[in-house]
């Protein structure tokens, strides 16, 4: 059977990745176009809004892995899936597999909007659900679907929400207790996307965190958070490919 094609607009690193459970993480992109949410803030906004599309790639799981390789050489033993949403490609189960083959554990991170049955075979899955100032709304049934699901299969997976005002902190608040047991995580938003010069941004960035940090820190509906910048932008800025 042929292997159906997987819709790709970037392929990069070794790099750290730089937010979430596998914070600091070494590991390879394999970033997918296309997306069911159109974030305010979104600082992948390319991959949905069409201003990438002739950059979209459409490779046989068997081509990424090759592609990996060829860029990664034997520096990797960890890939993250990005996006976009990747979980809105079945066909993402193939790639999965031919990594798992190789002895690659595979990381995902989506807003927990769609399931999709190799979310199973996922090592290191993030579940996160976009909070107010997004202009999105939760789909509880479908987050609720996929977190039972995650438990009945005892996988590792975490929840994640990024706060940039007190609204977005209260939701974070709402989902933590929503889905108690499940490993919690608080990041602080990049709001300044604009900002090319990473010297400029790092202030702002440091900002917000401290601005969480303090937040957090005073509530004890959050005593089991744990509290994270987003890592990359410190060190490049609003930079892609890193």
């Amino acid at each position: 059977m042929a292997e159906r094609a997987i819709p790709v607009l970037e392929i990069f690193g070794p790099t750290v990745q730089g937010e979430g459970m596998v914070i600091g993480r070494k590991t390879m992109f394999v970033r997918t176009a296309g997306c069911d949410y159109r974030c305010s803030w979104c600082d992948s906004a390319f991959t949905w809004d069409g201003s990438a599309k002739d950059d979209v790639r459409l490779l046989a799981a068997s081509d990424i892995v090759k592609e990996l390789k060829a860029i990664g050489g034997d520096s990797f033993a960890h890939v993250t899936l990005s996006g976009g949403n990747p979980a809105l490609l079945p066909q993402l189960g193939e790639l999965i597999d031919r990594l798992h083959a190789e002895g690659v554990e595979v990381a995902l991170e989506t807003q927990g909007s769609r399931w999709q049955p190799w979310f199973e075979r996922i090592d290191e899955l993030t579940l996160s659900p976009k909070p107010p100032s997004s202009g999105m709304e939760t789909d509880w049934e479908a987050l609720d679907g996929i977190v039972g699901r995650l438990k009945e299969a005892d996988r590792r997976f975490s929840l994640k929400v990024v706060a940039f005002d007190d609204l977005d902190l209260e939701y974070a608040a709402r989902v933590h207790a929503r889905y108690p047991g499940v490993a919690f995580y608080a990041q602080a938003g990049n709001g300044n996307l604009g900002e090319t010069d990473s010297a400029r941004l790092l202030p702002y960035l440091l900002e917000r965190y401290e601005w969480l940090i303090d937040k957090v820190m005073k509530r004890a509906d959050l005593n089991r958070v744990h509290v994270l910048p987003q890592l990359h932008t410190w060190v490049w800025g609003n930079k892609k490919g890193v």
